[in-house]
């Protein structure tokens, strides 16, 4: 499968390309499209083509997937660009600003057969797949609860922005990742609460929400704030017969931002001391406290399930659906916010 990227910043860099290198053997980089390759501050990856004409990237015939990592503002217009000019489409998330434009999207891909997804490497966080491990053993009973806590103390963010925009709210900047673990494992809720504030007050950034949703007895919400000194636990589930607590997030993003790659064979795995606690109640009524050790995360799992949808036409990880019922809830989120 041959790949070419729309912007050569952080996104490409970082949540992208280390993992994409990591399989060579199924997965060519081509070709980069850059407004201005000058001021880049990435190392150049040697055997790709670097460009700053766009037609260049769109009308070249041996890539078949073209990944959007710009800023969001820009996902809706480049992602119609690559599906007129008949290719396949990754876009980073957040996927488009309203329902409308992603129905758009989708609607295009399908005159033109053509695939377009959401980029949601969020569903191969280690925290998350650890939960599923966790839920799927059977030992928390019947699930009644469940907390995701997305933290920062980063108070200089909000506070040097003085005008609301819904693209570049926190809801959609970060929700976009919490929300589609939900979705992907529990599916559409019955209904949702929103709470999503300005602390700084009206017409500022949004930097805080807290999103209720039901699905029948069980509640999952979804939570994040700019200004806790002190992160929450990354999960903390509760059942009929116990709880799994985990504190820690997965660590691809820390390593990373460290330029520690995936070729290491540690990236991104948790200490001991960072696996969650489990805690439950046996089928004798025996109280058991004990540590689950982390499911590995990849963020390149997410390449592979691309792989296969592109060359063995296997069923997309992250469909159509999905990505719509995600954006109709960050819309209905940020109403009212100005």
């Amino acid at each position: 499968m041959t790949v070419g990227y729309i912007g050569n910043g952080k996104s490409a860099n970082r949540y992208h390309i280390p993992f994409v290198l990591q399989r060579q053997d199924k997965i060519k980089i081509k070709m980069i499209y850059t407004l201005d390759h000058s001021r880049d501050i990435w190392d150049e990856i040697p055997g790709v083509f670097y460009t700053e004409n766009l037609d260049e990237l769109l009308n070249d015939k041996d890539i078949q997937v073209i990944v959007i990592s710009t800023p969001s503002a820009f996902h809706y217009d480049y992602a119609k660009m690559v599906l007129h000019a008949g290719n396949h489409c990754v876009v980073e998330k957040p996927f488009a600003d309203t329902y409308q434009q992603a129905q758009e999207i989708f609607e295009l891909a399908k005159q033109k057969n053509l695939t377009v997804e959401c980029y949601q490497n969020r569903r191969f966080d280690s925290d998350f797949l650890t939960v599923q491990k966790v839920i799927e053993s059977g030992k928390l009973g019947d699930l009644l609860e469940l907390e995701m806590h997305f933290d920062y103390y980063r108070p200089h963010i909000p506070e040097s922005v003085y005008e609301f925009s819904a693209i570049n709210s926190y809801l959609y900047g970060h929700g976009c990742h919490t929300l589609d673990q939900v979705i992907s494992y529990f599916g559409k809720p019955d209904h949702i609460h929103y709470d999503v504030r300005q602390l700084l007050g009206i017409g500022r950034m949004n930097d805080y929400f807290d999103l209720d949703l039901y699905y029948g007895t069980l509640k999952v919400s979804v939570k994040s704030s700019y200004y806790r000194i002190k992160e929450r636990p990354s999960f903390v589930i509760y059942g009929k017969k116990g709880m799994f607590i985990k504190e820690k997030k997965d660590k691809q993003e820390e390593h990373l931002k460290l330029f520690y790659m995936p070729h290491h064979n540690d990236f991104g795995v948790d200490l001991p001391h960072e696996y969650g606690t489990l805690t439950y109640y046996d089928e004798n009524n025996i109280y058991h406290e004990e540590k689950v050790i982390s499911v590995n995360g990849d963020y390149g799992r997410y390449y592979d399930d691309l792989y296969e949808t592109i060359i063995n036409n296997a069923k997309p990880l992250v469909t159509p659906e999905q990505t719509l019922l995600q954006i109709e809830i960050l819309e209905k989120g940020i109403v009212g916010l100005k």
